[in-house]
């Protein structure tokens, strides 16, 4: 019965709720008492062969089931109220964590992992705090109290009731280690046949691509056949516990009759004694009963206690220490000073003793073969890890500086893998700037190229997309991020790879546009094609974790080096596709 310390945390969010429906319970419960009480009384007036007051017992036990209706409705939505407040507080929670955590945590955690904790294991969470702590406190009040009435009618029964109620509540909990232990083989099987089944189906046309839906489908039946087998073996345990529990409530309840009877025969109890002792007997033990079915409502979320709390106290890679807002009165300088970085677990630097500067309000592209750390610079200048050595500043102050939600803000990144969500086109717009009209839309739209397209849908901008925009084409999902990432308005605007996939023609057209439309605004282009960089005003050449060249174009094609040798592998490419 000890109770989990991320359950009694989660539980604390609902205290008034909860309260009020342990209150409620408790009258529940103590109808049923006054209504044994009721009826052992009528049944002593028929063994006496006396009925002058039972019409009033009867009335009054009709009264007692009638209040106990109204008040088990009360009490039922009393407490799914509470189970909602716990629930959607810690979600909010557990969000906004992941929030923090960033993509630093999310490229080591699995997705479906994280969907079962969010989902599954929460909802756990909800049964456990709104109907089983509530009877948990019933169970520990309300049977010493029938045990003291009953001390007043036969002293005897205790005999019978008090060593059966003790091992109903704590014979079981000698088997709580081993139901821990197979709770947490169940959970975490249960999470990662979860995150199985979301990465297969994301991963379908993969799968299919390479003729591997037989074997992924054979896998996850093992998966299956795993979870079963750890369900089992967590049901056996499980048994256990109600099997002695239900042989304490039976026995019980036996014994404190066989001392009832006994009682009448040999003359020392009344009539009313006797039926008293046998009735609440059994009330006595209500309690412990509703409990082990309340347990087997909440264990889910006692399964995913562990997980929750690992997930709500994870250490994000970067710790959110700045004060300082991003309000920049102008477009800010972004530098690099000696940057050096190592990703955890890596051998080799990813960056080492990277300088460079790129001007306020210009553009500034960033290009190098594959591997050269391009994606690094970005992951450290939105602060995704933080470097080993060396300074990246942004109007002159360090990045470590400024708030998180505050840089982040600052700095719009369209990336080459978009996420459009399942809602509407105008709606996946509007999640940048909520204020947006729709002319602001329509203006960013016809930026990025891509009004028109949806002006030729019959919905236009209320067609709704599929999940992650599966309706349109890579071209298209770009084009949208980048309307979105323009009416976010930021000073600093950085397109990593942003129209990748967008023919290389129409690449230059629309980088050429986004840059006219991004005004003043500071603009650090990645690329690996040469077409989206050609008319940057600043163009650094990276190269193997550090700075091969910076310049412009004309001169870097002049100096040769890799930046030459990638316009020549450009050049190559296309004659070859015209081939």
């Amino acid at each position: 019965m000890i109770v989990h310390p991320e359950l009694r945390r989660a539980a604390r969010r609902a205290r008034r709720p909860l309260f009020t429906a342990t209150l409620l319970q408790g009258a529940v419960t103590l109808s049923h008492v006054v209504q044994a009480a009721l009826l052992a009384l009528a049944l002593a007036e028929l063994a006496r062969g006396e009925a002058r007051q039972l019409p009033w017992l009867l009335t009054g036990v009709l009264a007692v089931v009638a209040a106990r209706a109204g008040l088990g409705t009360w009490q039922r939505r009393t407490a799914t109220r509470a189970g909602a407040e716990v629930r959607v507080a810690l979600r909010d929670e557990l969000l906004a964590h992941l929030g923090r955590l960033g993509p630093a945590h999310l490229t080591t955690a699995r997705a479906g992992a994280v969907r079962t904790t969010l989902v599954d294991g929460v909802e756990g969470v909800d049964a456990y705090v709104s109907r089983y702590l509530p009877q948990l406190v019933i169970t520990v009040t309300v049977p010493p109290l029938v045990l003291a009435a009953l001390t007043a009618v036969e002293p005897a029964a205790l005999f019978g009731l008090v060593p059966a109620l003790l091992l109903a509540l704590f014979g079981p909990r000698a088997w709580d280690r081993l139901l821990a232990a197979r709770g947490k083989e169940h959970w975490d099987t249960y999470e990662g046949l979860g995150a199985d089944y979301l990465e297969a189906l994301q991963g379908m046309p993969a799968l299919r691509a390479a003729g591997a839906v037989g074997r992924t489908r054979a896998r996850l039946e093992e998966r299956s056949a795993a979870l079963h087998r750890a369900t089992v073996a967590k049901l056996r345990v499980s048994l256990v516990d109600t099997g002695i529990t239900d042989l304490a409530i039976q026995g019980g309840t036996a014994a404190a009759a066989i001392l009832a009877c006994w009682s009448a025969v040999s003359g020392s109890t009344t009539a009313t004694g006797t039926y008293l002792v046998l009735l609440l007997a059994s009330e006595c033990f209500r309690p412990v009963r509703d409990l082990a079915r309340e347990w087997h409502a909440g264990y889910l979320g006692v399964s995913a206690a562990d997980g929750i709390a690992a997930l709500r106290t994870a250490e994000p890679a970067v710790r959110d220490t700045g004060t300082a807002p991003a309000d920049w009165p102008t477009p800010p300088e972004l530098r690099f000073a000696d940057v050096r970085f190592t990703y955890p677990g890596a051998s080799t630097p990813a960056l080492h003793g990277v300088s460079f500067t790129a001007p306020a309000g210009r553009t500034t592209a960033i290009v190098g073969p594959s591997g050269a750390g391009k994606s690094t610079l970005l992951a450290l200048l939105m602060r995704h890890h933080d470097p080993d050595d060396g300074r990246i500043t942004l109007d002159g102050r360090r990045t470590t500086e400024y708030s998180l939600d505050a840089l982040r803000q600052g700095v719009a990144v369209v990336s080459q893998h978009t996420y459009l969500f399942h809602a509407t086109i105008a709606d996946n717009l509007r999640m940048a700037r909520p204020d947006a009209t729709d002319d602001d839309l329509t203006a960013a739209a016809r930026t990025a190229g891509i009004h028109d397209e949806i002006a030729a849908l019959p919905d236009g901008y209320a067609t709704v997309l599929g999940e992650r925009g599966a309706t349109l084409s890579g071209g298209q999902r770009q084009r949208l991020a980048l309307a979105r990432a323009l009416l976010a308005d930021a000073p600093v605007l950085v397109l990593d790879e942003a129209t990748s996939s967008v023919d290389e023609r129409r690449e230059a057209d629309i980088v050429r546009e986004l840059l006219n439309a991004a005004g003043d605004r500071t603009v650090l282009v990645i690329a690996h094609r040469l077409a989206a960089v050609r008319h940057a005003d600043h163009i650094v050449v990276l190269d193997a974790g550090h700075v091969d060249d910076t310049g412009d174009h004309a001169r870097l094609v002049e100096a040769g080096g890799v930046y030459a040798r990638l316009v020549e592998a450009g050049r190559t490419h296309r004659g070859e596709l015209a081939a």
